[in-house]
């Protein structure tokens, strides 16, 4: 019997008029209702005639697809009370291993995840009438994969499908112009309408306030990184679910970031427990009946401790207070290191709306949020969307099984990042889901519907022929949902342990091996014969072999002390105590990567053998010629490697000499030219030829450190080809190798020592050098030696002025003159005054104009007159 006097207390019944106009008309619509109105629970029911006489006629089949299966059933179960029905009657669920629908369902909750394998499957959607895609504003990757999807069916296959996107907080304008742009037609042939944006259809809730309250910790915390959230903002958390247990009335819903942390601030709150409050653990991993237990209300006052699971689709009974810890799980992909995992982030300023929220659901209530007024500005507004930061992978295949391997012509509110795209491409080409062009295989349709991530799929149909479709089906079931922290790093003794194990997570694997070892019998994984028990009889062999073909770059080499280096070239490190530090090779299943930490963790490895990896990594192995610079000189080496893992090297003798001669060039720029043979003579040369390029540009080349590294084939070609290692490099003459840059061809080099003369010949008759190592040429001379000399020496055709240091006897500098008849007019006295005495020997006329020019004492020249 429908509850009538329950829908009527439902808000969103007043919106149900324009919603159906909207999709009568546009066959497309975005609802935007708080949480709490009944958008989850009346109107897919609404939508399908079964709410009363009111609703319009049907019935007609309904899909309403969730983010996660923990509210799949919790809103069929919900729709199901409504009606006064069992659930599996005109109300059903479909999640991953669990249906409850029968021939009379005409509302089904699915996970998006089963959608998308629907409309692989069937992209008519056969017999449903309307879709409602709820709590869009999550933007979880396969939700925005089945609304591109299901817009693609409505142009092309069904224009009378009808359409709904729904959330209590979602940018309505970018779902309203995406849903819009289809152009279809409704179901009976009519313009739609939907040129334009589609109808965006508000639903008033019922509102109740909600109080912030601010809690920082008293004293700083470290900032989470990967999975590590400091333990004392978590002895935080529970202090302030104590606290709001004594200053407010009603449940506590406590949001943490992930089950690890809900299991220690459980630990914390064991005096909680201790005086009667009933405290309950939710999150996606709990038993049915703990979530049953929780979304059914309880008698007396209890203490919810929740991921971001309970942010939307679930109202919990009873809850008048939110604590609030301010992180979030997001997926990373590391593409350069081969590393996906979730990993800890601040909550968004809308996500932090929503958990409030949930205090204000039934009446007034409170939020403890664990930060401070100021620190909440600072948050970013939203969470980013998972297209954008997530492995990309399992959205390639699925693109790719649609016909669309670019994801080219997908209708989606943000584009796939072009190398994240890129490297899931990769993956699939390796694995043999798509071909070289990207278009899916059948080897890659038979994965896409495992419902698994291809990674694992491979693993599953590969590893069934070599060790039995049971035991394959059992590992992946565990590289599917990683065992609790509690089962250790040893892949096959977790395997082991949940075999005998009689907890939640046990009894869940146990379910999806069984559905994975159907599927996999389904899907021909077992058409080939499992090779003999030699060597992957074993389970602690399986488990290697299962979880190298999944991740095949995780595949790692010891290198001591506990180290590994993976086929990636990411190094890895097993926690102290592990009983996988003495294996040769490990198969890395899970491992993450702390914030500038060198080396990758690892959570989860089973120890295989080298002919494991081979096998498991084989489209990596590469063998060849190595010839390259590393530890200042020419390697050559005949080498067989797994990616960066190297697996036999053996001396080169007769390297190629065009990968020495790369090898060289490669030492020249890492080290730098002073690699080469620099004499006084070839600095100097170097220098004249910087300045005539830096004065007089044109054919004059660039002689400077980036234009010479870069040009090395054109004045550096013969020497390069002679060499073999980096003595030979020391032996090269850099002078004679640089003078070949000169512009020979135009004749312009015949100019050179006119335009930048080596030396220039002063009175006295010495030939001086000049240093045109400054930003100007510098004549250092004796000031004896220039008397007469009235004017300073011009260079690079008379452009440029050389600037004169005049010497003393000893040698050192006296004065600086670039005119120097100015310095005998006007310096030259104070000079002679400052030195004479001190060089009685050498001549100091009053009038150096007229004086004799020499380089020899006052005696010495007296002798030669």
């Amino acid at each position: 019997m429908i509850r009538h006097d329950a829908l009527a207390q439902l808000p969103v019944r007043t919106a149900l008029p324009a919603l159906q106009e909207a999709l009568d008309g546009h066959g497309v619509a975005v609802l935007c209702a708080p949480p709490g109105t009944g958008k989850t629970t009346l109107v897919p029911l609404a939508l399908a005639g079964l709410t009363g006489p009111e609703a319009p006629t049907g019935p007609r089949r309904v899909l309403v697809a969730e983010p996660r299966r923990i509210a799949a059933r919790a809103a069929a179960r919900r729709m199901a009370w409504l009606l006064g029905e069992q659930v599996g009657e005109r109300v059903g669920f479909t999640v991953r291993g669990e249906r409850r629908a029968g021939p009379r369902t005409v509302v089904e909750v699915v996970t998006t995840g089963v959608l998308l394998q629907r409309l692989q499957r069937d992209p008519e959607l056969s017999g449903v009438d309307a879709v409602i895609l709820d709590e869009c504003h999550e933007r979880h990757l396969d939700a925005d994969t089945a609304a591109a999807f299901l817009l693609d069916v409505r142009a092309t296959l069904r224009p009378d499908l009808r359409l709904l996107a729904a959330s209590a907080t979602t940018d309505a304008a970018g779902w309203s112009r995406l849903l819009g742009g289809d152009g279809a037609c409704d179901g009976d042939g009519a313009d739609g309408g939907a040129d334009g944006p589609a109808p965006v259809v508000e639903a008033a809730g019922v509102s109740h306030p909600v109080e912030v309250v601010w809690a920082p910790p008293e004293r700083p915390v470290r900032p989470a990184h990967g999975m590590r959230v400091d333990p004392a903002l978590l002895g935080h958390v529970a202090a302030t679910v104590r606290r709001a247990l004594r200053e407010r009335s009603g449940d506590v819903l406590c949001f943490l970031p992930g089950v690890g942390e809900i299991a220690r601030v459980a630990g914390q709150l064991g005096d909680v427990a201790a005086d009667g409050t009933e405290v309950l653990q939710v999150h996606g991993r709990a038993p049915a009946a703990v979530q049953d237990a929780v979304l059914s209300g309880g008698s007396g006052r209890r203490v919810v401790l929740a991921t971001s699971v309970a942010e939307s689709s679930l109202t919990v009974p009873g809850v008048r207070v939110v604590v609030d810890c301010g992180l979030a799980r997001e997926p990373r992909t590391d593409h350069a290191r081969g590393l996906s995992a979730l990993t800890t982030v601040r909550a968004s300023q809308a996500s932090a709306r929503q958990r409030a929220g949930r205090a204000g659901r039934e009446a007034p209530g409170t939020v403890y949020r664990c930060w401070s007024e100021g620190e909440d500005a600072r948050l970013p507004r939203f969470s980013a969307p998972e297209i954008k930061v997530a492995d990309l992978t399992a959205f390639a295949l699925q693109a790719a099984c649609w016909g669309d391997p670019d994801a080219a012509g997908l209708a989606l509110l943000d584009a796939p990042p072009a190398g994240a795209l890129a490297a899931a491409r990769e993956v699939l080409t390796a694995i043999g889901a798509v071909d070289a062009d990207g278009r899916v295989t059948d080897r890659g349709v038979r994965m896409s519907r495992l419902g698994l991530h291809p990674r694992l799929a491979r693993a599953l149909l590969d590893g069934a022929r070599r060790v039995g479709g049971r035991r394959a089906a059992e590992v992946v079931a565990l590289l599917s949902e990683e065992p609790p922290r509690e089962y250790g790093d040893d892949l096959a003794a977790a395997w082991r342990t949940a075999r005998r194990g009689q907890d939640a997570y046990g009894a869940r694997w146990r379910q999806e091996a069984r559905r994975l070892a159907s599927a996999v019998a389904g899907a021909g994984g077992t058409r080939t014969e499992p090779v003999p028990e030699a060597p992957h009889g074993s389970d602690d062999a399986a488990a290697g072999l299962v979880a190298a073909l999944a991740f095949p770059e995780r595949v790692a080499r010891a290198r001591g002390a506990g180290a590994f280096l993976m086929a990636s070239g990411t190094g890895a490190e097993l926690g102290d105590g592990s009983r996988l530090r003495s294996a040769p090779w490990l198969a890395v299943a899970v491992a993450d990567r702390p914030v500038a930490a060198a080396s990758a963790r690892v959570r989860l490895a089973a120890e295989i053998d080298e002919d494991t990896a081979r096998t498991a990594a084989g489209a990596l192995y590469a063998a060849g010629e190595e010839v390259r610079w590393a530890d200042g000189d020419v390697v050559a080496r005949s080498v067989e490697r797994l990616g960066a893992v190297e697996l036999v090297a053996r001396p080169l003798r007769s390297p190629d000499p065009a990968l020495v001669r790369e090898a060289l060039a490669d030492g020249l720029r890492r080290e730098g030219l002073g690699l080469l043979r620099w004499t006084d003579g070839a600095r100097a040369l170097r220098d004249r030829m910087a300045f005539l390029h830096r004065e007089l540009g044109g054919e004059w080349p660039d002689v400077s450190d980036a234009a010479l590294l870069a040009g090395l084939d054109t004045w550096l070609d013969v020497e390069l080809g002679r060499a073999k290692r980096r003595a030979d490099l020391e032996r090269v003459d850099a002078g004679q190798a640089l003078a070949r840059l000169l512009p020979w061809a135009s004749g312009a080099a015949v100019r050179f020592d006119e335009l930048a003369p080596e030396r220039i010949e002063v009175p006295s008759g010495s030939r001086i050098r000049v240093d045109y190592g400054g930003e100007q040429p510098v004549l250092a001379v004796k000031l004896q030696e220039l008397f007469g000399w009235q004017e300073s020496p011009r260079v690079a055709d008379g452009r440029v002025p050389v600037l004169v240091h005049l010497l003393s006897p000893a040698g050192r500098p006296a004065a600086v003159t670039a005119d120097l008849a100015s310095f005998w007019r006007d310096g030259y006295r104070s000079v002679r005054a400052e030195l004479r005495g001190r060089y009685p020997k050498h001549p100091w006329p009053e009038d150096p104009s007229g004086a004799q020019p020499t380089r020899h004492t006052t005696a010495r020249l007296n002798r030669r007159s």
